[in-house]
């Protein structure tokens, strides 16, 4: 009789030894999708099923970038932004290059007087888009620039269409 015990309690005892490692509801599989149990894979190959293209990273590659200094003699906030904008990267040596809109836009940052500014502009001043484009790196200043904006969205251009825009970062 105890030969018989020890041989139903053993394996009994080991079984639930085990299963208490683990949360018996939990029935998420390790590493395998679909009915047949293939590996999930990706792929490197443009237009296969697994693709996923190579990730982003837009605060560090702009962390990476020098930050413009300019001084100037302007006193009013919205012309310290205007300098900002000005002199904010136009090319992929100096600004992140936003890939996206049907303009090409840059992202850098500006210190002017030693007020720090994240600038999205166009190549060149001609160049405008909508000022709908503002709006949205205002909300997402630091989705973008890994800083909390400081204050209002400055823009350079008309009433609908600007060439670029500025906002006070505060990096601490």
């Amino acid at each position: 009789m105890l030969s018989a015990m020890k041989k139903i309690l053993l394996p009994a005892i080991a079984v639930l030894t085990l299963s208490a490692c683990e949360d018996p509801w939990n029935r998420q599989g390790v590493g395998f999708t679909g009915i047949d149990g293939e590996p999930r894979t990706v792929s490197e190959v443009k237009g296969a099923v697994a693709f996923t293209p190579p990730a982003t990273n837009v605060p560090a590659e702009l962390a990476q970038l020098p930050t413009v200094q300019v001084q100037t003699d302007q006193a009013e906030f919205d012309k310290i932004a205007g300098v900002a904008i000005d002199n904010g990267g136009r090319t992929a040596d100096t600004a992140v290059q936003l890939v996206g809109s049907s303009t090409d836009l840059f992202l850098s940052t500006v210190n002017v007087n030693g007020t720090l500014f994240g600038v999205v502009r166009t190549a060149n001043n001609s160049t405008k888009v909508d000022n709908s484009v503002g709006a949205a790196f205002g909300r997402e200043t630091e989705r973008f620039t890994g800083c909390l904006a400081a204050g209002d969205v400055y823009r350079k251009g008309n009433s609908s269409r600007s060439s670029g825009f500025a906002v006070p970062l505060n990096c601490s």
